[in-house]
């Protein structure tokens, strides 16, 4: 069977080679130049076009359908040269599925960066990091199943991995036991990322608090999500714990937040002039959007009182500078106006010292 692929008994003569050459050539050379007026014709055609995902697309499918196109000729060539046709025999099961998926995996990364760059001009945060999520997953998924399949069909043509699976479809419950165990974590990876596409407890971009490290969520893989930190630390998050352990997510709905400044002052504290000075200030500050303002005696000790300062902003970075701004300008006011108020540790001598007992020295 393999006999007329032995270059061996392939008839070669000078002549033949001379017309093999010009029929493989002319071929090749009219696929580029089809290609080239056909794609000039396109992008004078997406160009009209008010939307930005078709010049992406036609962009992701140029080179890919180049070398489509160059296979096409080379199979045309083939008809009319038999030299050509018996070469083209060996290698069109191979190039075939290649350039298939090739073209498959291009257009599949074309309509996602053309999706992202729409979604990014939109003007909601929330909706954005939504969609964005779902694209990314989905997409990955489907650029990961276009790479097996093509590698599958590429293998299959291979006489001894074709062998192989005939042998295990003749045992087929065994093969399958041991398939399943083997690919139960990347199954199980796979459908925890379609999970996470479909019902996005988190998204790209969303502040989140995990292990007791908050960051942004920079990736999300079927295996693992990626975390990073304001210390630029990045987190390797399996995505298998953020289905099945709570985490806290800060941006969930939006991210306008309500945070705490926590003031331990000494019981003599005077309460009412430091709400007043705490509203004042934050009312004047720039980064407050006007939500929520407010100080309450959240618990009262014997030697300490505990002030709980909560205010909003728009934004988690800005309620994070928000905070640090009032906490440091009320510790530099109550110095200032009720330097009794601040905490001191007193200590206590039953009986005295001995040395204050002691009477001065004439």
């Amino acid at each position: 069977m393999l006999e007329r692929y032995d270059p061996r008994n392939w008839p070669i003569s000078l002549e033949g080679l001379l017309h093999t050459s010009i029929v493989l050539g002319g071929s090749v050379l009219l696929a580029f130049a089809v290609h080239w007026a056909l794609f000039a014709i396109i992008r004078r055609i997406v160009r009209t076009s008010d939307s930005g995902l078709d010049d992406v697309v036609v962009d992701a499918l140029r080179k890919p359908l180049r070398w489509a196109a160059v296979a096409f000729a080379i199979a045309v060539a083939a008809d009319n040269d038999a030299l050509v046709g018996r070469g083209w025999d060996v290698l069109a099961s191979f190039l075939t599925p290649a350039v298939v998926g090739w073209v498959a995996y291009a257009l599949v990364r074309g309509l996602a960066h053309g999706y992202e760059a729409q979604i990014l001009a939109a003007e909601d945060p929330v909706a954005q990091r939504g969609r964005l999520t779902r694209i990314a997953i989905l997409s990955r998924t489907a650029r990961v199943a276009i790479v097996i399949i093509a590698v599958s069909l590429l293998m299959l043509n291979i006489p001894g991995v074709r062998d192989v699976g005939t042998t295990m479809l003749a045992s087929a419950g065994l093969a399958a036991l041991a398939v399943g165990a083997a690919a139960q974590p990347a199954l199980k990876s796979l459908i925890a990322g379609l999970q996470m596409a479909m019902t996005q407890p988190l998204r790209i971009g969303d502040l989140v608090k995990v292990d007791d490290e908050a960051g942004r969520v920079e990736e999300i893989r079927m295996s693992y999500v990626t975390v990073r930190t304001w210390d630029e630390r990045v987190l390797v998050v399996p995505t298998s714990r953020f289905l099945d352990q709570s985490f806290e997510n800060w941006s969930r709905v939006s991210e306008k937040l309500t945070g705490p400044v926590m003031l331990h002052l000494d019981p003599i504290a005077d309460v009412e002039p430091i709400r007043e000075e705490f509203e004042r200030f934050v009312q004047a500050h720039d980064l407050w959007d006007g939500r929520n303002l407010q100080l309450l005696m959240t618990d009262a000790y014997p030697e300490s009182i505990a002030l709980r300062l909560s205010m909003s902003a728009d934004t988690i970075g800005d309620l994070w500078t928000l905070r640090c701004a009032v906490r440091e300008h009320m510790l530099w006011w109550l110095k200032q106006n009720q330097p009794d108020a601040l905490i001191r540790h007193r200590l206590e001598l039953p009986g005295g010292h001995a040395k204050a007992e002691e009477p001065a020295a004439p």
